[in-house]
């Protein structure tokens, strides 16, 4: 799988691969160490031990937010968001929006499992979206 994934960001110049909480982390590493880019956490509020910036999101049940370092992007930075899932796209619209407002550029944001069903990718619209597995619900 994780050849997989790294065959689908062929081409993209990327500083700092974004893992989110807590199974974005697995691949999200490997990834990183064969981009040659740096790693960074996205975690849930509290986790972190420096300075965070953080943002809110819709669930399906409910709110939640996710918190990033203030200094793991720097201005410029080309990043990669990685996820196992792709749902509805709250969790990883809000890790677009945290890389942002740091000043990094999204250059991918990549998922092993997309549930298009849920239409997460309508959220992610202008970003160059990836997925290894696209369950249909059929």
């Amino acid at each position: 799988m994780i050849q997989q994934l790294y065959e689908l960001t062929k081409g993209l110049k990327i500083d700092k691969v974004v893992g989110i909480e807590s199974r974005g982390f697995i691949f999200g590493a490997m990834l990183a160490e064969r981009l040659n880019a740096g790693f960074v956490l996205l975690r849930k509020p509290g986790k972190l031990p420096a300075e965070t910036e953080k943002e809110f999101y819709d669930l399906e049940y409910g709110r939640d937010s996710i918190e990033i370092h203030k200094d793991a992007i720097n201005p410029r930075d080309k990043v990669l968001i990685h996820d196992d899932l792709l749902a509805t796209g709250g969790t990883a619209k809000a890790a677009i929006k945290l890389v942002e407002k740091l000043g990094g550029e999204v250059v991918q944001v990549l998922f092993l499992i997309e549930l298009s069903f849920l239409k997460g990718r309508e959220k992610l619209k202008g970003y160059n979206v990836k997925s290894l597995i696209d369950y249909t619900g059929e």
